[in-house]
């Protein structure tokens, strides 16, 4: 239990928060009702891809994947969708985190996208 969130199940979905589940239940509202389109849940952005050695030939002359140096960072959204010819990428937040706001940061950096924090 992170931040005394307790994880729901909903419709065989498994969501973080009570609040990340209301949300999505407006948002599903919303787009029964034509006002955004395209809803989806946890959306994952590469922020820093995975870092490798360099690959190297074999002795048999194949080449050999260089061995894993970095795991790749990412960013997942809980919720991304359509307003328009908008794309919001919004996440439901109580406790805003060093690693969430360097996330935050990088999503603008790297992908030119602001996240919508509820």
């Amino acid at each position: 239990m992170k931040y005394h969130n307790k994880k729901i199940i909903r419709d065989g979905e498994t969501f973080d928060s009570i609040k990340e589940y209301k949300r999505w239940c407006e948002l599903s509202l919303l787009q029964r009702g034509g006002i955004i389109t395209n809803l989806r849940r946890q959306v994952k952005f590469v922020l820093i891809p995975a870092q490798y050695e360099p690959d190297t030939v074999g002795k048999r002359g194949g080449i050999k994947k260089g061995k894993l140096i970095e795991r790749e960072c990412s960013y997942i959204a809980d919720f991304v969708y359509n307003t328009g010819i908008d794309c919001i990428v919004e996440d439901t937040k109580g406790v805003k985190t060093k690693d969430y706001i360097i996330k935050r940061k990088l999503m603008l950096f790297i992908h030119g996208i602001r996240i919508k924090e509820v």
